[in-house]
């Protein structure tokens, strides 16, 4: 069901649209998750080490579909908020005839350059041969990432963040029976795992295209799915390629501090695999307020009710203070039993390593909270630049910090948290002053 967010009480609006995007993004979590967690019980150390080195140039790939899909319902809630249904149509078909092509091409590099990729990140050849046989495996299903993907930023675009939630949730509870199936009962190890993402992903899409086709009329285009528009082709490719980029930044970033990690041992490579899904299951929520933020005032700027936009701000900043005070306290105080799931007995090292970090970083989540819901803004006024700039910042901050932290100084496994905190500062240090001059500049027109 779509949803006109120009009218109406904003805290509720967004908290009803923001809690499915959560929902749903922590069922997404829960492939890479599930993932880990049996990898790391049942196979053991160096298949967790496996899934976790494969781990960060999926989500940079993932990521990038998933930014360009973001560009393309800005400029559909836009539409969708100025009652400009043509126009929409259009947006819609071309996004997604270029989307499939850009996502078949894609796909069929990185089943090539699986292995090259791996040794460029400096992968230790115990584990090379599962990460690339993982790595594989998961493009295959890159298209169905893409359609999914696509039809979800759509219907929210349009006001619908529920529907996508629904399908991720039987999706994502398949994508557990079938690793349980694969790695525990048939004993395939890492490549079972990716087969049981993959075959999620299909599940996932089939059941949003036919949701799609029976009950929402707006989408139905017939003939008009056929309609590709050069001139909005580029304009969403200019909105779309800063959104994949800023993605891909945030991904490339991880990469970087992973080769920081990969040279310093299995333990270390492990602990930071765990401790990444519990970072992204941490922080994911942030970004999905910042994302209902964008949607509601990406539909506000398109009715021209710039004043109705800065109070969905104001609320969204609400709505991140009570969640991250909430889930500090969490990971502080269940640091240990968190880490004690993703590994088998006997492996203390990475449950300490594991639980120094979370328990450090727990309340540093306040900085995210706040560089979110900035970059949230600033996507509903369609300015992608500022949060490129800001991302770029933030990574390059947190690489050379690890960087410099752990190979210069010789730190510890708990130098990454601060290396995060270092990143958060610079982001902050850019976005303050460039939302302070943004706002008055509004206030004035």
């Amino acid at each position: 069901m779509t949803k006109d967010m120009t009218e109406g009480p904003i805290i509720p609006q967004l908290t009803k649209f923001t809690i499915p995007l959560i929902l749903g993004n922590l069922f997404q979590l829960t492939y890479n998750a599930a993932d880990s967690v049996i990898v790391g019980k049942f196979v053991g150390d160096d298949a967790l080490a496996a899934v976790g080195t494969a781990g960060p140039i999926m989500n940079m790939v993932i990521l990038f579909i998933s930014g360009m899909c973001m560009g393309a319902g800005i400029l559909m809630s836009t539409h969708y908020g100025a009652k400009k249904y043509n126009l929409l149509e259009r947006q819609i078909s071309t996004s997604l005839l270029g989307g499939l092509g850009f996502s078949a091409v894609i796909a069929i590099f990185l089943i090539l350059f699986a292995h090259p990729l791996l040794k460029l990140l400096q992968v230790p050849n115990d584990i090379l041969g599962d990460a690339k046989i993982y790595l594989r495996i998961i493009f295959v299903g890159l298209i169905f990432t893409f359609v999914y993907n696509f039809f979800s930023n759509t219907l929210r675009a349009l006001g619908d963040s529920k529907v996508p939630l629904y399908f991720l949730i039987v999706s994502a509870c398949l994508n557990v029976l079938w690793d349980f199936i694969f790695v525990v009962e048939l004993g395939w190890g890492v490549p079972g795992s990716a087969a049981a993402t993959v075959l999620s992903e299909v599940l996932c899409c089939l059941c949003c295209l036919i949701y799609i086709k029976k009950r929402v009329p707006l989408l139905c285009l017939g003939k008009k799915w056929k309609v590709f528009d050069g001139s909005i082709l580029r304009r969403t490719f200019n909105y779309g390629i800063t959104g994949a980029l800023q993605q891909m930044c945030v991904q490339l970033g991880k990469i970087c501090v992973q080769t920081v990690v990969n040279v310093q041992g299995v333990s270390f490579i492990a602990a930071f695999t765990a401790i990444n899904r519990v970072d992204d299951f941490a922080m994911t929520p942030q970004q999905n307020i910042a994302h209902a933020a964008t949607t509601f005032m990406s539909q506000n700027r398109g009715a021209g009710k710039i004043k109705r936009m800065k109070e969905g701000f104001l609320s969204s900043i609400i709505l991140q203070m009570l969640y991250t005070t909430a889930i500090a306290f969490l990971v502080f105080f269940c640091a240990e039993p968190v880490m004690q799931l993703f590994v088998s007995d006997g492996s203390e090292e990475v449950i300490r390593l594991g639980t120094s970090y979370l328990q450090l970083i727990a309340f540093m989540y306040f900085m995210p909270s706040a560089t979110n819901i900035i970059q949230g803004y600033f996507r509903g006024l369609g300015d992608l630049k500022v949060t490129l700039i800001s991302t770029i910042l933030n990574m390059s901050a947190r690489f050379l910090s690890a960087w410099f932290m752990i190979h210069i100084l010789h730190g510890g496994f708990d130098r990454l948290a601060w290396a995060n905190f270092a990143g958060w500062i610079a982001m902050l240090a850019f976005q303050i002053p460039m939302i302070t001059i943004r706002w008055k500049k509004n206030i004035q027109n």
